[in-house]
């Protein structure tokens, strides 16, 4: 807690000693525009005041690097570059030295390459995000703007330039100071999308307020006077740099390079390189800029044979990804369709074969372990189906759990290759087994292009699948049977259960193939009473607590037997949990809430409408509307709230269309109560 107090209070003197500052600094301003450069208050000003504006900022770069660790080595260069701006004015007033270079310069001159150091040690522990080619154009544009400068301000020097080598190096010194801090600014200017953020702005401001000043006073070194208004840029570009140390950077990691031009920055640092070339070859300009945009233009080549080289990468990367199954790896629909036309392009030799799986049992799977094991059983089924063809073909997967297999086959090795297949794409387990349909097309003899080739391998899948579904019907009817046999006035009310839940669950979205599964449920959902004593199902009365023993095991005995056929094993599930209630206080499971399986909720709540509206040996059955308030008073407790808002409406819109007479649906001998 003392550490952050202290920091805030670092904070908040450095807020008010720069607020200060810049009052100080307009009235500083004020005076050298109002008074004549030899008047008492403009030497005041021009002494004191400026010394006090440049030894100000000074200390308020250094206090941020007192608060900030990270860009403590930073802001501490930046401090020390203002410092020797500081010590230099101070030294020049006391000593007034003749020549060249003085003391004086040594510290002027130490300005630029620590500032310039500070500025790249900011950018250093933002810049790991950014790419190669990023970095690249920060480079070239700093290379650029160096070459600008080297153009327009070094030869302002070159030009008037006179006396001594120390005194010319001396004053060539401060435009190469120049050009080194203009390169810099531009160059992460350029990193930044030209989504300049304040802080760089303000840096950005300030280098340029000394480029300005130091390019004006070399061109009119020789006119220059103590306390003009060129003197306002100095101490101007100090409290500016300054000012960057109390903003905070919106984002400290990364750069904001989103949305910025491909090519935008390598296009202005070539047509500005070219800009001194072409003015070099009528007017003439140094070496050094001639060789600074030479270097741009080697920069801009190397920038687009980058670019080029990322376009390819990001196009075989794209077409990779078009071409590909996310989940799995394998090829997808359109990967199949380019293999095949290249494929039927000649006449294939040996034959092709093309077989379409669609996995049976695969959604009881899901709906039994959840979305995350079934897209890693679809994930192992398509490694092993990869497998099969070896090099001689490839495998698909379609989307959802529909794979793909096309493959070169020699005569008598077609059904090798189909068994293969097919067992690829089969798994079993505790609780689960998963096969697959499927149908096959030898190309090119039975198809000869690729529409005609997919639709005949969809027929013939979607006619095994048919065959398979008559084989369910066919078990279906035989438990129908033994219920029958059992209790025959069974049948009309599990089949209105049925005819309830689908019309429940398509309005709630259920797909077809989940329909169909929820009306076997809800047909077979009492199963397990076929191991119930007849003397507790048929009792008039109340069930004692062995009693309700029994009941509460038929769920369990269902599942049991459902099991047995694999075409009944996602039926099985939502038997077992038909009689689970929304609180959790259901059988046999204790199942709560979203844990029980919709197509469970589903039947439970239709089971006990239907239980309600159906005659017994001890009641009458209940007016349509006085059981539909029963659901709504245990809507929450026994039956999921939605589920009740549907079938209430189901019901009313059954009743109202007639499908109801007298307010009552058509009697049942059904015998057991809904808490059954």
């Amino acid at each position: 807690m003392a550490d952050t107090t202290f920091v805030q209070l670092q904070r908040s003197w450095a807020g008010l000693a720069l607020a200060s500052s810049f009052a100080v600094f307009a009235v500083y301003a004020t005076v050298i525009l109002l008074t004549t450069p030899s008047g008492g208050l403009n030497v005041f000003a021009t002494g004191w005041l400026y010394q006090g504006l440049i030894a100000g900022a000074a200390l308020i770069a250094a206090a941020r690097a007192a608060v900030v660790a990270r860009e403590r080595l930073a802001w501490a260069l930046i401090a020390l570059s203002l410092a020797c701006t500081s010590f230099a004015e101070l030294y020049y007033i006391a000593v007034r030295p003749d020549g060249y270079p003085s003391l004086s310069d040594g510290a002027w001159i130490a300005f630029y390459p620590l500032l310039y150091v500070g500025m790249v040690l900011l950018v250093r522990p933002r810049g790991r995000p950014v790419a190669g080619a990023l970095w690249l154009d920060g480079l070239t544009a700093a290379v650029a703007a160096a070459a600008l400068g080297a153009a327009i301000l070094l030869e302002v020097v070159l030009r008037t330039a006179e006396g001594s080598r120390a005194a010319v190096a001396t004053n060539l010194a401060y435009p190469v100071g120049d050009v080194l801090l203009l390169s810099a600014v531009f160059g992460v200017f350029s990193l930044t999308g030209w989504r300049i953020e304040r802080r760089w702005l303000i840096l950005g401001l300030g280098v340029l307020a000394t480029t300005v000043a130091d390019g004006i006073y070399l061109f009119r070194v020789d006119s220059y006077q103590e306390g003009s208004k060129l003197d306002i840029l100095w101490p101007a570009s100090s409290l500016l740099i300054a000012a960057a140390a109390c903003v905070r950077a919106r984002d400290e990691r990364s750069l904001r390079i989103e949305g910025r031009p491909l090519l935008a920055v390598p296009s202005a640092c070539a047509l500005a390189a070219i800009g001194i070339l072409v003015f070099d070859h009528f007017g003439g300009v140094n070496l050094v800029a001639v060789g600074l945009a030479t270097l741009t233009l080697l920069l801009v080549v190397v920038r687009l044979a980058f670019t080029f080289r990322e376009n390819a990468r990001l196009f075989a990367l794209t077409r990779h990804e078009s071409m590909t199954d996310a989940l799995t790896g394998l090829g997808n629909r359109r990967k199949l369709v380019t293999d095949l036309e290249r494929r039927l392009e000649g006449r294939p030799t040996p034959e092709t074969l093309l077989m379409i799986f669609d996995l049976d049992g695969f959604k009881g799977y899901n709906d039994s372990f959840g979305h995350p094991a079934g897209d890693a059983l679809l994930v192992r089924l398509g490694e092993k189906l990869a497998a099969v063809p070896g090099e001689r073909g490839s495998s698909y997967r379609l989307g959802g759990d529909e794979f793909c297999l096309v493959a070169r086959v020699a005569p008598g090795e077609t059904e090798l290759l189909i068994d293969r297949a097919c067992a690829a794409l089969a798994e079993r387990g505790e609780g689960f087994d998963v096969g697959s349909s499927f149908g096959a097309v030898l190309l090119p003899d039975e198809a000869g292009d690729v529409s005609a080739a997919l639709s005949l391998a969809d027929e013939r899948l979607y006619a095994q699948k048919r065959d398979r579904r008559g084989d369910v019907d066919r078990g279906m009817d035989a438990f129908l049977e033994a219920l029958a046999a059992r209790e025959p006035s069974m049948h009309a009310h599990l089949e209105g259960v049925a005819g309830l839940a689908v019309e429940v669950g398509r309005a709630l979205g259920l797909a077809d193939e989940e329909l169909h599964e929820l009306a076997r449920a809800a047909q077979l959902h009492d199963l397990g009473k076929v191991a119930v004593p007849d003397e507790i199902l048929v009792k008039p009365t109340a069930l004692d607590e062995r009693e309700w023993s029994f009941i509460r095991q038929h769920t369990v005995v269902g599942e049991r037997i459902l099991r047995a056929s694999p075409a009944f094993r996602g039926a099985a599930a939502i038997v077992r949990s038909s009689h689970e209630r929304w609180d959790g206080t259901g059988y046999p499971d204790g199942l709560a809430g979203e844990e029980i399986p919709v197509a469970s909720r589903i039947v439970c709540a239709c089971d006990a409408f239907e239980a309600m509206t159906s005659t017994r040996p001890y009641r009458e059955a209940r007016p349509v509307d006085a059981a539909l308030a029963e659901l709504e008073r245990c809507s929450g407790t026994q039956f999921d709230p939605a589920i009740v808002e549907i079938l209430v409406s189901v019901a009313r819109a059954r009743r109202d269309g007639g499908g109801l007479r007298d307010g009552r649906p058509a009697q049942s001998g059904e015998r057991t109560s809904p808490a059954r």
